[in-house]
């Protein structure tokens, strides 16, 4: 129908912690959700995964993104920006880019407060 119904899937190291609603029938969603996640001290990436919803059959993945603890030490006042999609699965060709809003805040009780906020994607 050349639409999509996206959403997003926040995973840290692989387990998935967060769903966002689902946006229907648009190339352009826009979401503006905002989750505060705590971290393990030991955590290596926050990656959010950009998904096509289809009640007839599984959904697919369009694409995702992987913030890694390196890069969030880079920028230690926190990201804001599009960021491009890879691939999760090679044969697949991706196109797109997501806009987020990324901070690391303080220590509470020995944990970092994630704050990251999905804006829109396209």
């Amino acid at each position: 129908t050349g639409s999509s119904d996206p959403y997003c899937i926040v995973k840290i190291d692989d387990e998935a912690i967060i769903r966002t609603a689902t946006v229907w029938k648009t190339l352009s969603p826009f979401w503006g959700e905002e989750y505060e996640v705590h971290l393990q001290p030991t955590f290596h990436s926050v990656s959010i995964y950009v998904l096509d919803e289809d009640a007839l059959s599984r959904d697919d993945v369009i694409g995702k993104v992987c913030i890694t603890r390196d890069m969030l030490a880079e920028h230690p006042k926190g990201y804001s920006g599009w960021v491009s999609l890879s691939e999760v699965d090679p044969d697949e060709e991706v196109q797109g880019e997501i806009h987020l809003r990324v901070e690391v805040q303080g220590n509470q009780g020995g944990r970092r407060l994630l704050c990251c906020t999905v804006l829109e994607a396209r």
